[in-house]
Parts: structure tokens; sequence; C-alpha cells
């Protein structure tokens, strides 16, 4: 049995990267995985907002959620898995699938939010080609 957890050996070894931000959105964590995933190391990720790997299409919709999340203290991405569109440092476009944990100050109030996050590009996009595939067998069968 460990006597004391090492939170930061536990994150680093994790394959999944692991991103925490403040309340305002602003990245305090990074782990290598994170970096493996985006590119964006982590001297590239502390400090700087979400808007780091979230294409500028989706940030407001990305934000509202975020800021209620924030205020209300509730989200469902606690159990349930989200995905939705990312970026790489390289501009190329990603899929990331991710989980998160609500982070709470002394007082109870949400301080931020913790994210477990997975690539899950090649899985998003032989699901695309398998739905052009079955279109194409259906259009071929009228």
């Amino acid at each position: 049995m460990v006597a004391q957890l090492d939170f930061e050996q536990l994150v680093q070894a994790f394959g999944d990267g692991v991103i925490v931000c403040d309340a305002a959105g602003t990245i305090v964590f990074w782990n290598d995985a994170a970096t493996r995933i985006f590119g964006f190391t982590q001297e590239d990720a502390l400090g700087q907002s979400l808007d780091l790997i979230v294409p500028q299409r989706q940030q407001e919709r990305h934000w509202d959620g975020y800021h209620k999340t924030m205020a209300t203290g509730e989200t469902r991405y606690g159990t349930d898995l989200l995905r939705v569109p990312a970026l790489h440092k390289e501009g190329k476009p990603l899929s990331i699938a991710f989980t998160v944990a609500l982070l709470h100050g002394p007082d109870g109030k949400v301080s931020g939010i913790a994210a477990v996050v997975r690539d899950d590009t090649a899985r998003w996009n032989d699901e695309r080609a398998l739905k052009a595939r079955v279109r194409e067998l259906e259009t071929a069968l009228r």
C-alpha cells in the first residue's frame, strides 16, 4: 500500500492527457500525454486559455458550457464521455473524448476543472468512413 500518493507521478504516468484549469479556464496543469496528443509542451500550455486547443468555431459553445458549469457546479461529463473537435499545435484537427471532474475550494464553490482526455481521431475517422460506405451501398441498392 502506498503511504502517500504522489499526484504528479500518477498523472504523468497516464497514457491519457490530464488537463486542469482554474475557474476562468486558464490551464494550470498539463501532463506529458497532453503534450503528445496536442503537440503543445507544458511550457506552451500553462497559463494559457483553453482556446489553445478549442477550434475557433467551437469556442462560443465551449465557453457557454464552461461558465455554466462553473456557476452551477453541475456537469454531466463526469460520467458521460464527451466527444468534441480539438486542435493540434500544427493546426491539424483532432477528435478528442474526455470526462471531467469538478474541483472545489474550501468554501465548496467550484474552483476549477480537471479533464482526462484521449485522442479519438482514428476512431472518428473510421466511423466517418464506415458511414460513407453504408451510404454508398444504400445508394447502390436503390
